[in-house]
């Protein structure tokens, strides 16, 4: 079957989360390229990400936190510079292409806001966790991207940065995926076997038109 819609997952695939890694180890004490090297080696041992904070300071709710970032005028943003520079021209191609496009990633409520109001009139729909109340890799998340498209679940391509939470869940579904290396797990889980599964494996999102063109030229 054809690819007819592509699902893009939101941190590292469309938004450069770097800046915002920078503002937790500003809140925790931690000098920035500490709390980096702990992250990355959090991510190599397959271990929740979550899990760094939990070295600076045990006990650490990241959902509480939030709260009292937020209450302290330190609330999650992001904006249109920390989009990667490729999002806005490919998702334009792959809309010219006739392609269904749709942002689904584990994002809070407040996230959701802000992506809706990056994208509103770029793509066909967002959707998030706290909006559906199923987070990745939960096989419940990818049921809801699939009823939300318009299409066979074998008609979406997935586009996500990770193997665990994008890429495997998503193939399970039935999807076909994209893995794109950039961000922490791009780059540290690129060598992992199970990145062969990917349908394509990507440095950047300016590739998917002609690899959809060609696949769908292919399999047609």
């Amino acid at each position: 079957m054809t690819i007819k819609a592509v699902v893009f997952d939101v941190g590292e695939c469309l938004v450069d989360e770097s800046r915002e890694y920078g503002t937790w180890a500003d809140w925790l004490g931690v000098p920035r390229h500490t709390f980096v090297a702990q992250f990355g080696a959090t991510i190599a041992r397959g271990l929740d990400y979550r899990e760094t904070f939990q070295v600076f300071r045990p006990g650490f709710d990241l959902h509480e936190e939030r709260e009292r970032r937020a209450a302290a005028g330190k609330a999650e943003w992001f904006g249109e510079d920390d989009l990667y520079p490729d999002v806005r021209r490919s998702l334009t191609r792959l809309r010219a292409e006739g392609l269904w496009l749709a942002i689904a990633g584990n994002q809070t409520v407040r996230a959701g806001g802000i992506l809706r109001g990056l994208f509103t009139g770029d793509v066909d729909l967002i959707g998030t966790s706290d909006d559906w109340g199923a987070s990745k890799p939960d096989p419940e998340f990818f049921r809801r991207v699939s009823a939300v498209t318009p299409t066979l679940a074998e008609e979406i391509l997935y586009v996500g940065d990770r193997l665990d939470n994008d890429i495997l869940p998503a193939a399970a579904a039935g999807m076909r995926t994209a893995l794109i290396r950039r961000g922490p797990w791009g780059w540290i889980q690129q060598h992992d076997p199970a990145a062969a599964e990917a349908t394509f494996r990507i440095d950047s999102l300016a590739e998917l038109p002609d690899l959809i063109a060609k696949f769908n030229a292919e399999v047609s």
